[in-house]
């Protein structure tokens, strides 16, 4: 019975829902966007379809991201959400699967818990957690039981996690509310504030993909933003330049390079001596924003890099980790004993 239920993995990110199964690697890869009826609470689409819909609904119907900031925001709307890929990902079957769920590292116990308890409503059977920046370290080939440290800077869409690991564990660690989803609130200030002009979140969002430079570039491109007028409420359009951008960036991704310093500074003396060998690994959608590499570079002195595919870096490792879970603890306070047995695990096997 136990070789008929399915375990998946999968990265409950603020922006976007990744699903990996064994042998298939990651099979979903969606916004974590829902449309509701308000009337009926009946959910209308899920996903990419949902995410066209923001900003362009009738009264009934309600587009929301029911999470915020790397947790669980609306509770129904997360279990429905997960319910909707957890069954795209299995498919109809009599066995309910075994699901692993990356959580921010600072979250807390509560939160674990909603966590859980939404994705067993959802329809999984057992439900475990890993920490963001272990999966991610894991995902981008990053041995975690090596006693040599690793630091890691994985840069989401709600939050973002730095973390020096060893010995499978983290050493110490740093979360905050800072990442892709307040650089697209910057863009949307910026050209509020300088061009008396709204613009909706996915314009911000594709401005930042396409425009969005961790410095004033030399370079000064253009690009078209369309928007409403914020005094005559007429369409109007605007082209802001790279240097627009960059300004409009420079507070948010000056609190993530200050929060990468301070777990840096806070790191102990073998470790950092490590760290200044091998450098720091970047992972998480947010980590593409040009020139933000160099950027940490400067400021820390060590060198930084992005890990391969970084969008997928989570899931991957996350991914991994079912290769432990039938030796973990499925109870809800378990994450800690689901890490050390594992650990115990592949050092016993690598002895």
């Amino acid at each position: 019975m136990a070789d008929l239920r399915r375990n998946i993995a999968i990265d409950l990110g603020t922006a976007s829902v990744l699903v990996f199964m064994r042998g298939k690697g990651v099979v979903i890869n969606e916004p974590s966007v829902v449309a509701m009826d308000s009337y009926t609470g009946k959910v209308i689409s899920v996903g990419r379809e949902a995410k066209k819909m923001l900003g362009k609904t009738p009264g009934n119907i309600i587009a929301t991201r029911p999470m915020k900031d790397g947790v669980i925001a609306d509770f129904n709307t997360t279990e429905k959400m997960l319910k909707y890929f957890i069954e795209k990902a299995v498919g109809k079957s009599f066995f309910k699967p075994n699901v692993v769920i990356c959580v921010p590292s600072q979250i807390t116990q509560v939160q674990r818990r909603a966590v859980i308890q939404a994705s067993r409503f959802a329809g999984a059977n057992s439900t475990y957690l890993i920490e963001e920046p272990l999966a991610a370290a894991i995902g981008a080939g990053v041995d975690i039981s090596d006693a040599g440290g690793n630091m890691i800077i994985d840069i989401g869409g709600g939050t973002t996690d730095v973390a020096v690991i060893a010995l499978g564990g983290i050493i110490i660690n740093k979360s905050i509310p800072v990442a892709g989803d307040e650089c697209d609130k910057a863009i949307s200030n910026y050209i509020k504030k300088k061009y008396n002009m709204i613009i909706g979140e996915r314009t911000a969002e594709d401005i930042k993909i396409n425009v969005a430079k961790a410095s004033s570039p030399n370079d000064n491109d253009l690009f078209e933003v369309k928007g409403r007028n914020l005094i005559n409420g007429l369409p109007m359009h605007v082209f802001v330049t790279s240097n627009d951008i960059a300004e409009a960036l420079n507070k948010p991704l000056t609190q993530i390079v200050e929060t990468v310093h301070s777990v840096l500074e806070q790191t102990p003396p073998e470790l950092a001596a490590d760290l200044f060998e091998r450098g720091a690994i970047m992972t998480g959608g947010s980590s593409l924003i040009k020139g933000l590499d160099k950027r940490i570079e400067d400021r820390i002195g060590i060198k930084v890099q992005i890990a391969e595919s970084p969008i997928l870096a989570v899931v991957r490792g996350t991914g991994k980790s079912l290769n432990w879970i039938e030796k973990l603890d499925s109870s809800e306070m378990g994450e800690e004993s689901m890490r050390k047995k594992a650990i115990e695990e592949r050092l016993k096997r690598d002895s």
